[in-house]
């Protein structure tokens, strides 16, 4: 059941309305399908398309990874998660039961066994060390018991205030996390926030960072050479694929 805009959110049936059910769900890379409303207001959806693809790019996750997801939803982010890293080794925490409950039958549907949990994801869940963890919802600060429960260089992203997710590596001694913003874009609070959305000057503060520096980049790693050997600094027009010396010819990119 997905839920469309006509003023007030209205249920669409994918029996009912396959047409309208389809344009909801699958309405384009960058929309988000809400999938319930809860006092008149959307608390689970279905994020665009485009950023889970740049979350899941951020998480850096690799097959054998234990993996511990904050807000199950309908499921389908934790089917990704288990489809990359084995679903025996994914853990999804949801806070309300009834999702919980639908998307458990779901993933159990598709054959994949990630394990859905009921708890408050704030608190991560046992079983930790957890090599990655990832929220699907915002917070204004990332929990520590993410950190705690996640090892030395392991990763966390999570969506972060109202501005979008950020990646943090946790540091060798366990003690903190450090990372940057990686994508922009809005996710929905952790269920039970009422504090007031804070602008950027108010989360970023008004002093310098103590890690805030100039930063230079050495651009031989993006050199390419093209079929006639002449060499280019990657992003000048190369009309033909590029390859670096003694390499088959590829086409390259830069993430």
């Amino acid at each position: 059941m997905a839920l469309g805009w006509r003023g007030t959110y209205l249920p669409v049936d994918r029996c009912d309305d396959p047409d309208g059910w389809s344009a909801e769900v699958y309405g384009g890379p960058d929309d988000a399908a809400v999938t319930q409303v809860t006092d008149g207001l959307p608390s689970s959806s279905l994020s665009c398309e485009a950023v889970v693809a740049d979350m899941l790019d951020s998480l850096l996750l690799e097959p054998g990874h234990r993996v511990l997801e904050l807000g199950t939803g309908t499921g389908r982010n934790a089917a990704l998660l288990g489809w990359r890293a084995g679903a025996e080794l994914v853990t999804s925490v949801e806070v309300d039961p009834d999702l919980a409950v639908r998307a458990r039958e779901r993933l159990g549907a598709a054959g994949d066994r990630v394990r859905v949990v009921v708890g408050d994801g704030g608190k991560g869940w046992a079983g930790a060390p957890y090599d990655r963890v990832m929220a699907t919802y915002a917070v204004d600060r990332v929990p520590w018991a993410w950190v705690t429960q996640t090892r030395p260089g392991g990763r966390i992203v999570t969506p972060w205030g109202r501005l979008g997710h950020v990646a943090l590596t946790v540091a060798e001694d366990g003690r903190s996390a450090t990372g940057w913003v990686q994508g922009l874009a809005q996710f929905m609070s952790a269920r039970g926030t009422t504090s007031p959305v804070r602008t950027f000057s108010q989360v970023r503060g008004t002093g310098p960072a103590e890690a805030e520096r100039s930063m230079t980049r050495n651009l031989g790693p993006f050199r390419n050479w093209d079929r006639s050997g002449t060499m280019s600094t990657y992003g000048s027009r190369c009309e033909s694929p590029c390859r670096t010396p003694g390499s088959p010819q590829r086409r390259t990119k830069m993430a």
